[in-house]
């Protein structure tokens, strides 16, 4: 891992320097002062989802999900706590496909819940239909480990 790394704050989109070191000591936006990391998911809509994914140099997953989906609703609480497992070393976020019909499109989501792993801007995995937490957990650890 390099020694700094570009975060950014799932509060005001913007950008921040962090040590990677201090990772794991809650470090706080230079911009708001909140903290860089929830331990939840952040819900982004097209506007701020290109900045997320291109800007971050830690690991994104993104759940494409919808309000109707019954699968897309079981699965919220255990990607809630797979956000809780995996930060600060990934970002997790969700998108609603039904509010950002563009990015599914773009990224040529056919079923939903869509789980995809991006690194780098680039989409390196994915992953269709609903897990449990450790099932994610694990899944984006070997995602991560391979890439």
């Amino acid at each position: 891992m390099a020694d700094s790394l570009h975060i950014v704050c799932p509060h005001c989109d913007a950008v921040n320097r962090v040590a990677a070191a201090r990772l794991p000591d809650q470090p706080v936006c230079g911009k708001c002062a909140q903290a860089l990391f929830t331990a939840l998911p952040t819900d982004v809509s097209s506007a701020r989802f290109d900045k997320h994914v291109a800007r971050n140099d830690i690991p994104v997953v993104v759940d494409f999900w919808a309000a109707w989906c019954g699968p897309c609703r079981m699965m919220a609480p255990a990607y809630a706590q797979a956000a809780g497992r995996l930060e600060p070393r990934v970002r997790l976020l969700k998108v609603d496909t039904e509010a950002s019909q563009d990015l599914a499109a773009r990224y040529g989501i056919r079923s939903i819940p869509t789980i995809a792993l991006f690194h780098g801007g680039r989409e390196i995995a994915r992953q269709a239909g609903a897990m449990d937490a450790n099932r994610l957990v694990a899944w984006v650890q070997q995602a991560t480990r391979d890439s």
